[in-house]
This record gives structure tokens, C-alpha cells and sequence, in this order.
């Protein structure tokens, strides 16, 4: 419906009987961890590092919270830490997100767009964004900052096509990630509890 790639989902995948936030810890990115811990994460569900960057495409959608923005970020800092995930925004940018977030604390549902420029259409601005200093995440700017993904960045930022085409496969892999066999989980009669 916003534009992007088609992809088969596949049918027949239980749901696990348990869900604990305990569980969640290490096993799923955050966007202020660094860019090799997300690395990590990916890696460690046979995820390359150009999969993970075209699965962070799905930020050309959607929107974060402020309090992800604010409260672990400096805003128009330059990158001159070794860290090379610390956010370069673009000093305008910044200034539009401290207007936007201002009252966060007062309102923790104040959030933007993660594509300033066309937040309600899938396609590759998110990726054209981030070299300009436009990334919303400080994840964002790890995926242009860091090395060993800046490469696959620049790929779909000039090629909206590579991006739709390997954001689709590994949306594919990800729907295979932990499938459940056998007696393992359920098919649930109601998808907001267990049977």
C-alpha cells in the first residue's frame, strides 16, 4: 500500500506459549547500542551485515519516540569520539528535532518520522537521508558511519531496486528465524493469548 517490494509470507508459523521482556535483552537492537553489537545480533541469526541494513530500510516508514532521540543523544555533535556510531546530524535537522521533541518529558508520546522526506512511502530516502546528517536513530547514523555497512548504504540509496530486492529475501529469511516444529507452540485461537 506505500510502495514498496512484494514478497511471499510464508504460512504455518506458531506462536511460542511463553513472552517474557527478560527475553528481549541482547536478542533484539536497540537503537542506541553500537553499530557492532547490532552487527552481532543480526550475525548471530545468520544475518550478513548487507541483510541487516536492508532490513533497516523499514525506517523509511514509520516513526520513533523522542525519549529514544533525547535522552542518550547530543545533538550536532561531530563524530571526532572513536566511536564512529555517535550521531553527525546535520545542524538544521537538530534544531527541528530539539523544536519538535521539546516538551518530551511533559508528553512521552511525542515522536517523528523516521524519514523526514517521505515518511509515508516506502521507498529508499531513508538511505539517501543519512549521508546528509538526516538520520533520526543513532543507529541510523551507525549504518553510514561504520564501515562495514556505509557500503551497502550508499548501494540502495542510488538503487532503489537492490533495496526493494534484498529488503524482500530477508524479510523472507526473518519470517524463519526460531519456527517452531513439531510440539513446539501453538496455533493460537486467539492471537492476543495462549489457548
Amino acid at each position: 500500500m506505500l510502495g514498496g517490494p512484494h514478497y511471499d509470507v510464508y504460512l504455518g508459523r506458531r506462536d511460542g506459549r511463553v513472552s517474557t521482556a527478560s527475553a528481549v535483552e541482547g536478542n533484539l537492537p536497540r537503537p542506541t547500542m553500537p553499530m557492532s553489537q547490532i552487527i552481532q545480533i543480526f550475525a548471530s541469526r545468520g544475518f550478513s551485515a548487507e541483510e541487516m541494513v536492508a532490513l533497516s530500510g523499514a525506517h523509511t516508514i514509520g516513526f520513533s519516540h523522542c525519549s529514544e532521540i533525547f535522552n542518550r543523544t547530543s545533538f550536532g555533535s561531530s563524530s571526532s569520539s572513536s566511536d564512529s556510531d555517535l550521531p553527525n546530524y546535520n545542524p538544521r535537522f537538530a534544531q527541528a528535532l530539539q523544536r519538535a521533541c521539546g516538551d518530551f518529558r511533559k508528553d512521552p508520546t511525542l515522536s517523528v518520522f523516521n524519514d523526514v522526506m517521505t515518511p509515508n512511502k516506502f521507498d529508499n530516502a531513508y538511505f539517501q537521508n543519512l549521508p546528509k546528517g538526516l538520520g533520526v536513530l543513532r543507529s541510523d547514523h551507525g549504518l553510514y558511519n561504520d564501515p562495514r555497512t556505509r557500503p551497502f548504504v550508499e548501494k540502495f540509496a542510488t538503487d532503489q531496486n537492490a533495496f526493494f530486492d534484498a529488503f524482500a529475501k530477508a524479510m523472507q529469511k526473518l519470517s524463519l528465524v526460531g519456527v517452531k516444529t513439531g510440539r513446539r507452540g501453538e496455533i493460537r485461537r486467539r492471537c492476543d493469548q495462549i489457548n
